[in-house]
């Protein structure tokens, strides 16, 4: 039980940790100095992690993972439309 709630916490931090960025994009409309390539990669990662998250919740365990790591997915995808928005409205 305290694993699964430090999982939760964690991953938590780490969703939210975006959202600074986030509102930054927003704000100045501008991600010149962000790396697509770099959010892609990290995209692809998060969605590998996502499919063995689902596995494991399918068998009754690491749901918190899963919880976490959708989160995470989310933001980061979140991002990355950003960028490709304001990317395209900037040429």
């Amino acid at each position: 039980m305290l694993f699964t709630v430090m999982q939760l916490i964690g991953g938590i931090i780490l969703s939210v940790g975006w959202i600074p960025q986030i509102l930054q994009i927003i704000k100045t409309r501008s991600v010149t100095d962000l790396s697509l390539k770099s959010y892609l990669l990290m995209l692809l990662g998060i969605a590998l992690m996502e499919a063995y998250a689902v596995n494991l919740a399918a068998h009754g365990v690491g749901l918190a993972f899963l919880i976490t790591n959708s989160l995470s997915m989310a933001v980061v995808t979140t991002v990355v439309l950003l960028i490709i928005r304001y990317r395209a409205s900037s040429k």
